[in-house]
């Protein structure tokens, strides 16, 4: 009797199993449980191999280009550029005080109907979109989005152009983003009747360390000076200091996009003034970079640094961008991780050093930034990185590594056309 019970324990273990996982990849569990698991898995990760501790330390491509790779394999990216010397003054750009004089502004105002929601694990960007949208009476809800923008679930991070790319193929209604924000440049929109949708910086609420977020902003009041952000993460109506905003709205090179219907685009344009121009637009948010060199210190400054590289990168300036790249990895090295909280993150999020890197022959750097990145995160869910990384084997001539990270990163997204064309290219050439 015993040894038949014993038998039907057997029987029933590799049962129980699958029932248990069965119940946990069920939708309603897994959504409770997943990012618990997630999160203590990373703790763990995080304890063993401290990520503020991998440091990458630029190469500066001497000697990194193998004389046979003299001509790169052609790709989607310009690989020539104009040099210029390293140093914010190095071009002159517009300045960032204001040009456009307008009518004065509601010292507050708050717009309502932006339906405010949660985000389930991992969605901050397709719930802030949801909530942008929502404004303007799209029906849908994160789900909608998420389904579009991250296909994957475990993806890192969702880009502003892939939110915009969105909005444009997806709905009726239009949207654009842009860089160099101001907030003065964000109440002229609220009061317009336009929400601003954010990307920043965001650290404390239970988190910990560095990270980057979306916030809709909806709302200010002068008199209180803050603004009023509908926060997927912490609350509804949160209130955001001008000061808080500015500082973290600079960790993302004050990027913003604004949804609208497409019979006020002549408004929204009006709005943004010579900066819907985009190539302005960059000359403008390079100058106000530039200029936070010189005014900021410690980890704000590496910031300056990192955005004054990311709209050289946007103007085709390579090796500017990389110049200034080298820049923020070197003080990012001298900050204290005891002191302040340092974002290792930053590439899960902005990979302009990538293709600065890249489009300068520093394929070793592209490499091993990238590898750096990867082996940080909790779990390898970043397609740029996987995808900057192969295109970097590729030039150094490994083709069977290019194609496993290719192929990587496609899996990473099946929506990632870019890794996906450059994946049949390669295997074509062979």
């Amino acid at each position: 009797m015993q040894k038949r019970r014993l038998f039907i324990a057997l029987l029933a273990i590799p049962a129980l199993v699958a029932l248990a996982a069965l119940l946990y990849n069920s939708p309603p569990i897994n959504e409770r449980l997943a990012w618990r698991i997630d999160e203590w898995k990373a703790k763990i990760k995080y304890a063993l191999y401290p990520p503020e501790q991998a440091l990458f330390i630029p190469g500066g491509g001497q000697g990194q280009t193998p004389a046979s790779l003299d001509q790169p394999t052609p790709t989607l990216f310009p690989l020539t550029y104009t040099p210029t010397a390293l140093g914010p003054t190095a071009t002159p750009f517009p300045s960032p005080t204001p040009t456009v004089t307008s009518t004065p502004i509601p010292d507050k105002v708050e717009l309502g109907g932006v339906i405010h929601e949660f985000q389930k694990w991992n969605n901050c960007g397709p719930a802030n979109l949801a909530m942008a949208l929502s404004y303007w009476k799209w029906n849908g809800d994160q789900r909608d989005t998420a389904a579009y923008l991250k296909p994957n679930q475990r993806d890192k991070n969702v880009m502003p152009s892939e939110m915009a790319a969105f909005v444009n193929e997806e709905t009726e209604f239009d949207a654009l983003w842009r860089v160099g924000g101001d907030l003065d440049l964000m109440k002229r929109f609220i009061a317009a009747g336009f929400p601003v949708l954010v990307e920043k910086g965001f650290e404390g609420a239970g988190f910990e360390g560095w990270m980057g977020h979306y916030e809709v902003i909806n709302g200010y009041d002068d008199t209180h000076q803050y603004f009023i952000a509908q926060d997927s993460f912490i609350a509804k109506n949160l209130p955001v200091s001008y000061e808080d905003m500015e500082k973290y709205w600079r960790h993302f090179n004050y990027t913003y996009i604004v949804v609208y219907y497409p019979v006020r685009e002549e408004e929204v344009m009006s709005i943004l003034g010579p900066q819907s121009d985009e190539t302005y637009n960059y000359q403008y948010a390079a100058q106000k970079a530039a200029e936070e060199i010189y005014t900021l210190e410690g980890r704000e400054k590496a910031f300056a640094w990192f955005n004054w590289g990311t709209n050289l990168l946007y103007l085709e300036d390579y090796a500017g961008a990389a110049a200034a790249y080298d820049e923020f990895f070197a003080l990012y090295a001298s900050l204290d991780p005891e002191e302040i909280n340092l974002p290792w993150r930053i590439l899960w999020y902005q990979i302009g050093p990538y293709e600065a890197y890249f489009n300068t022959g520093r394929y070793y750097d592209v490499l091993n930034l990238a590898t750096t990145t990867i082996q940080a995160a909790s779990e390898p869910a970043i397609e740029e990185s996987w995808f900057w990384r192969a295109l970097a084997k590729e030039a150094l001539g490994d083709i069977a590594g290019a194609i496993a990270d290719l192929s990587e990163a496609v899996k990473l997204n099946g929506h990632f056309d870019l890794g996906k064309f450059h994946l049949e290219r390669i295997r074509g050439s062979g």
